[in-house]
């Protein structure tokens, strides 16, 4: 049974309407509405906890996405699965596919970020200082670079390069 059959909120139903409202006037091909449609399921199962389903209706639609900016978005979307089931060598992986495609993704730019970070925060409790340097150092040179894509965003962030001396720009423009 599609994902779009299953959903039983308010929100999910309003959001399925209106995406199926969306897609019959868009000005796209078969392939593309149809990649919209697993991403769409992909991101409804993945709010639900679902991470295996929507990492299948994810996988299904890279095979049918052909828009970068998009596919883009797909693999962000499964980094941030990986990520939350503590898989990091496999969410940075996909974090850098996303980038790569899509180079103007600040989100993308965090998270590896804050993949770093704690990676270098476990790096010095075991006692390896160096190492933990060297990651925070990685983690201050992707949150600058998301910082200057969204200044507003990442405050902790911005706070912590300050304080840690690893940037000395008040202003990220």
């Amino acid at each position: 049974m599609p994902r779009t059959q299953k959903n039983d909120n308010f929100i999910d139903k309003s959001f399925t309407v209106m995406a199926d409202i969306i897609l019959k006037i868009l000005p796209t091909n078969k392939k593309a509405k149809e990649a919209f449609v697993y991403y769409r399921d992909g991101m409804s199962a993945q709010a639900e906890g679902e991470y295996a389903e929507a990492l299948e209706y994810y996988e299904e639609a890279l095979t049918l996405e052909e828009d970068t900016n998009d596919r883009g978005y797909i693999f962000y979307n499964m980094g941030l699965i990986y990520a939350s089931n503590g898989d990091h060598h496999k969410a940075l992986e996909l974090y850098h596919q996303a980038i790569e495609l899509n180079p103007r993704m600040p989100q993308a730019l965090n998270n590896i970020a804050v993949i770093y970070h704690y990676q270098g925060e476990k790096e010095k409790e075991a006692g390896d200082n160096e190492a933990g340097e060297a990651l925070f150092d990685q983690a201050a040179d992707y949150w600058i670079r998301a910082i200057r894509m969204a200044p507003n965003n990442y405050v902790e962030a911005q706070n912590w390069l300050k304080t840690t001396g690893r940037s000395q720009i008040d202003v990220f423009f």
